[in-house]
């Protein structure tokens, strides 16, 4: 069911997620402490900004497993950013292992990862794609669950009526959301959701822990702030946790262990804004 990783803040290397933390990404791509099965072997994909350089995220994916691939090692350790999404995939059953296929998912500014499932969406594929403007439908390359979530929100996404790009963002995906479930009822699929989300342009991000059956726990999610996230002689922790609205660490476990790592609330969704002040606003459950 995937794991990922996003950071928030000064810049910092790849590797400060990737590789040097104890329990980094690429750790979880074969020891996951909270999935039953440890391995996420089907793939993995990084997305970084680089504001000096273009809006838009730089994005780099294959479907070897994170721990063999060289490439990703040898870039973590000389790519720096302010803003990164880190994604290692346990590929759902029936869909195929792809590059295509690997989160993060990108449109435009925007990167989106996803950790969990639609239950049994090759029910609900046709509906989605059928709820889709020509452009969203268009945005499609792979076949998963989550690159079609990705497109409802695009279809979804307008700023022009609201006051910041933040709540245009979380409008759209609360309604991507709310068309999936709403499809799901029609078609009489039983199967809970589970939406650990993370949508960003770089600046503005939302980020959710949802499922949407009350009697099942979410996927696990955590949360980290403080003045900065570093990694000095292979350990790493986050330094200045009371100096909240600077850096943020979001990630499926905990990878380091120093104090700090806060479990997101379940059925909760995390706005953050460009100052990496967060709100918390509960989603509701059908």
């Amino acid at each position: 069911m995937c794991r990922f990783v996003f950071y928030r803040g000064t810049p910092i290397r790849l590797s400060a997620l990737i590789t040097e933390p104890a329990h980094s990404i690429i750790h979880q791509s074969y020891h996951s402490k909270e999935r039953e099965e440890p391995l996420n072997g089907d793939g993995f994909g990084i997305a970084w900004y680089a504001p000096d350089e273009s809006e838009q995220p730089a994005i780099f994916k294959d479907v070897s497993p994170a721990w063999s691939n060289q490439n990703l090692a040898n870039l973590a350790k000389v790519v720096r950013s302010p803003c990164i999404v880190g994604h290692i995939r346990a590929a759902t059953p029936g869909l195929p292992v792809s590059e295509l296929n690997c989160h993060p998912f990108s449109w435009g500014r925007f990167s989106f990862a996803h950790n969990g499932v639609l239950g049994e969406f090759q029910k609900l594929r046709r509906a989605i794609q059928n709820r889709l403007s020509d452009d969203a439908f268009n945005m499609l390359r792979g076949s998963t669950d989550s690159e079609h979530l990705f497109a409802l929100f695009a279809n979804e996404y307008d700023e022009s009526n609201h006051d910041s790009k933040l709540d245009a963002m979380a409008e759209a995906l609360s309604s991507a959301i709310e068309i999936v479930e709403t499809i799901k009822k029609d078609r009489n699929v039983g199967v809970p959701s589970l939406l650990n989300l993370v949508l960003t342009d770089g600046e503005n991000t939302i980020i959710t822990r949802y499922i949407s059956d009350d009697r099942q726990e979410p996927h696990s999610l955590y949360l980290h702030t403080g003045s900065a996230y570093e990694c000095i002689d292979g350990v790493c922790r986050m330094r200045n946790r009371s100096e909240s609205g600077k850096t943020v660490l979001v990630a499926s476990e905990p990878l380091s262990s120093d104090d700090g790592w806060t479990p997101v609330a379940r059925n909760s969704m995390l706005l953050i804004d460009p100052n990496s002040n967060i709100e918390v606003r509960a989603m509701a459950v059908d």
